[in-house]
């Protein structure tokens, strides 16, 4: 194998603030491996989830220092290199996970649902994020989600820095928007809510009345994640019995391990492919959290194309998918991703079925710069 990596930027259209902060831009960067005349693509980036942090620059210093590792090596079988892959960062980890699926999946000419024998025919409509802010610009962005796309799943950030009054009070502007379109279009239209961790268990619980008034469908992640197993997990063993909507991991939860830690004390789980490694560990999850009863929901950071339509090749097993990223990009670099109405669904081109769009110049890639040699293993 041949391993190249560019960098990129990927730009919001709106930025986006959550219990931890804003962003409004990323630096992701694609990973190339060329074995017998096929590439394969990957992608990853740095993210926070405010007790584990990795940073992008840090993930590229980690994928220079492997390459030249790779160089001889064959990308299959895919089992032969989980000890060397074992060794990355998550983030690092998915980037080379995603790029070897992508060749598997190129070499035998078919997507990788087909190949997991997965139904695209089982797809529902993915959840389109607001973040917070005053409710005047909440709405703005509600309304703007509503031209670009039916958006039948909304999930509204709360955890406000400004405290829980300020979340009622954006909750109830929500809600009451989220009824009007109801009655509008004849047809369901749901809240989710996302606190990202910004609430400690006493304004959990406060909460959990108004969002039930408000007709919330599932709550996320209402508690801080903790570096302590046990502690963390008890923080939802505590609020679950009286929670009255399903009770959602997903700081807290990275890989099957966390899943099976809280299984007992949640009813379901936030998989992120920056945050399980890649597919295989994300594939494993989802496939444990379906036997054990929980609900999947496959979600997205500041993510391109390439990422989520590598995490749209397991949408056949998620119940609430909640990858949007993507379409509040103004220099997304790749395409490929089909949505039909609001149901992101998994590319039937060969591997993650993602292609790059063409720059303005000749040979060149939207957005990219060679982060080292190119043409030259890393």
């Amino acid at each position: 194998m041949r391993c190249r990596l560019h960098r990129f930027a990927l730009t919001k259209a709106v930025p986006l603030a959550i219990s931890r902060g804003t962003t409004s831009a990323a630096e992701h960067l694609l990973v190339e491996l060329e074995h017998d005349g096929i590439t394969g693509l990957g992608e990853t980036g740095g993210f926070d989830t405010g007790h584990r942090r990795h940073d992008t620059a840090a993930i590229a210093r980690e994928l220079e220092a492997i390459a030249p590792r790779l160089v001889g090596l064959p990308p299959e079988p895919l089992q032969r290199l989980e000890p060397l892959l074992g060794e990355l960062s998550p983030p690092a980890r998915c980037g080379l996970d995603l790029a070897l699926h992508d060749w598997w999946g190129k070499r035998l000419g078919l997507p990788l649902h087909r190949l997991w024998s997965l139904d695209p025919g089982a797809c529902v409509a993915t959840s389109v994020t607001l973040g917070l802010g005053e409710p005047a610009a909440v709405l703005a962005r509600l309304e703007r989600w509503w031209q670009q796309l039916p958006a039948t799943r909304i999930k509204l950030k709360l955890g406000s820095p400004h405290g829980i009054d300020h979340d009622r009070r954006l909750l109830e502007v929500v809600a009451g928007a989220i009824e009007v379109r109801r009655q509008a279009i004849g047809g369901p239209c749901e809240l989710q809510v996302d606190a990202n961790g910004g609430w400690d268990l006493p304004a959990a619980r406060a909460m959990l009345e108004p969002l039930q008034r408000a007709g919330v469908v599932l709550l996320e992640q209402p508690l801080p994640p903790l570096a302590d197993p046990e502690r963390d997990a008890a923080g939802f063993a505590v609020l679950r019995p009286h929670c009255p909507m399903p009770l959602v991991a997903d700081e807290s939860c990275w890989d099957l391990h966390d899943l099976l830690r809280l299984a007992p004390h949640v009813d379901g789980v936030n998989i992120k492919l920056l945050k399980s490694g890649g597919l295989a560990e994300a594939l494993l999850m989802a496939r444990t959290a379906r036997r054990l009863g929980l609900g999947v929901m496959l979600g997205c950071y500041s993510d391109g194309s390439l990422l989520n339509g590598a995490a749209a090749q397991l949408l056949p097993l998620v119940r609430w998918p909640d990858l949007d990223s993507h379409l509040n990009l103004v220099d997304d670099p790749f395409g490929g991703l089909a949505l039909h109405g609001d149901i992101v669904v998994p590319a039937s081109a060969p591997g993650l079925g993602i292609t790059r769009r063409a720059g303005p110049a000749a040979g060149q890639e939207a957005g990219m710069a060679v982060w080292e040699r190119q043409g030259e293993p890393c």
